[in-house]
């Protein structure tokens, strides 16, 4: 069968590629909707991508073969599901077409944050890391991912269509910053992963992009930004994750002035931009979205 889904996929299999090793479910995302947080509490129940958080594999290191992809899965010797936190499918026809022929009987989840408070955590977030550096208003124009990642209502429809409406999960971060527990209960039982309770400390849930700053040094933060990325195609993020838990990564990322925040009348106009957005949402998810108009 995996040589089968591989071959429909254009790629070859490696023999020493166990089949159980490869996730069954993936947390799509999109970005900055919690994922980091699930993939904290999700990692005492279910077998994750390891040393790299997201390996990128079926969007962006596709051409890395099968075997690279297995080799964050070493880890995996049964008695959990296998699943991978991957915010960035999200958006990625190519993700979503290759996961579906590679692995078609995959649970799919998604996560719908208001857009607004999404969309410039998302910007703060590539600001910090020195993948962009346009103020926000040119960013907004200039960088695809930003606007393409917010067509909430287009992508979920895709994957519903691509995976059928018994495969994919669309969920609320109001929803998980509400009730963390009962959020989780439903998406462990959803991808099959065995009930864990949370402690105190993983209620607490807040997405960062508040701390972040602007880096120091954008070319600076770019090139250790780039040196990280080349690792883990190498195969050596290993170094990069023991590198981060160290806490070199504060000296590149960060570190500058603070963000501006976005006045009324920005606010405002975000709303509106995304205001036919949220509506197709409400219809496909059947749930009142007024709180973010």
């Amino acid at each position: 069968m995996l040589e089968e889904c591989a071959a429909a996929a254009g790629l070859l299999v490696d023999a020493d590629v166990d089949s159980h090793k490869l996730p069954s479910f993936f947390v799509v995302g999109p970005p900055r909707t919690g994922t980091s947080w699930l993939h904290t509490v999700l990692g005492q129940c279910a077998w994750l991508s390891h040393p790299t958080k997201e390996t990128r594999f079926f969007d962006k290191n596709f051409d890395r073969g099968l075997a690279w992809y297995a080799s964050h899965y070493k880890r995996a010797v049964g008695g959990r599901v296998v699943g991978e936190v991957a915010p960035t499918y999200f958006a990625s026809p190519q993700a979503r077409e290759r996961i579906a022929r590679m692995i078609p009987g995959a649970k799919i989840v998604c996560i719908f944050r208001n857009p607004v408070e999404r969309v410039v955590s998302l910007y703060r977030l590539k600001r910090a890391y020195g993948w962009i550096h346009w103020t926000f208003e040119d960013a907004l124009v200039r960088d695809p991912e930003l606007m393409e990642s917010s067509r909430y209502a287009d992508h979920l429809k895709s994957w519903l269509e691509m995976f059928g409406s018994s495969q994919v999960l669309a969920t609320l971060h109001d929803d998980m910053e509400a009730d963390p527990q009962s959020y989780l209960d439903q998406l462990v039982d959803f991808v099959g992963a065995s009930r864990v309770r949370l402690e105190p400390g993983h209620r607490k849930h807040v997405l960062a992009s508040d701390s972040l700053t602007q880096p120091r040094n954008y070319y600076l933060t770019r090139g250790a930004l780039w040196l990280a990325e080349w690792s883990k195609r190498q195969r050596l993020g290993g170094i990069v994750a023991t590198a981060k838990r160290l806490g070199a990564h504060r000296a590149f990322v960060g570190g500058g002035a603070a963000f501006p925040e976005l006045s009324i009348p920005e606010k405002g106009k975000l709303r509106e931009m995304f205001r036919t957005e949220i509506d197709k949402l409400e219809g496909v998810l059947n749930r009142d979205l007024s709180a973010w108009k």
